[in-house]
């Protein structure tokens, strides 16, 4: 788990999950989630690094807020940094920040980027939408990137125009500006529940 946001941390969702799979999070949320009912947590702070089933997980920094509404605790927002075979980069929710590039100095196999939100408005200082998803892309140095957080969440009671248009368009907005803008990166937009299987 990136950070505490209810789009991200959803109890009921996360009550899918088997009780015995551990859990990351953000340093500060491990209390809260034991609370919750999930015994086997782990939390990570940015730079902190753990080993679970052969695969490493770092935390990077991620520039988003990481408090819990209404009342909920705060942890600070993370990325992940996932290395076994392949190198894997799971953005969370983030705007662009300067050691973004540092995240895997040796290039990524896969990133996870956002590339919108769920309501009318994004901050771009602390969300990515698909330009700047295209800009992450080439200072990651992803082979591929994957657009999440779009498509999936419309706010209850909330039928604004904007809201109706199409679905695809923030992915295949980044398809189109990671050709200007990382020609090296090859974006693959998945329908949910399609998979990738990476050469």
């Amino acid at each position: 788990m990136s950070h505490l946001h209810l789009d991200h941390l959803d109890l009921p969702s996360l009550r899918r999950v088997p009780a015995a799979a551990t859990v990351v999070v953000p340093r500060g949320a491990g209390a809260w989630l034991r609370r919750a009912g999930r015994d086997e947590v782990l939390e990570l702070g940015v730079g902190e690094v753990a080993v679970l089933g052969g695969v490493t997980v770092r935390a990077v920094p991620a520039r988003h807020g990481g408090f819990r509404p209404p009342r909920g605790p705060r942890a600070e927002a993370v990325g992940y940094l996932l290395e076994g075979s392949r190198s894997v980069y799971f953005a969370g929710d983030t705007g662009l920040f300067d050691a973004m590039h540092q995240v895997s100095p040796d290039g990524l196999d896969l990133a996870l980027l956002p590339v919108s939100g769920w309501g009318l408005t994004l901050p771009l200082a602390t969300h990515l939408d698909p330009a700047g998803a295209a800009r992450a892309a080439r200072l990651l140095g992803a082979r591929i990137s994957i657009p999440i957080h779009w498509g999936t969440y419309r706010p209850a009671g909330l039928h604004h125009p904007a809201l109706r248009g199409d679905r695809h368009r923030p992915a295949r907005e980044l398809e189109r500006l990671a050709r200007e803008l990382a020609p090296a990166a090859l974006v693959r937009p998945l329908e949910i529940g399609e998979r990738l299987e990476l050469p």
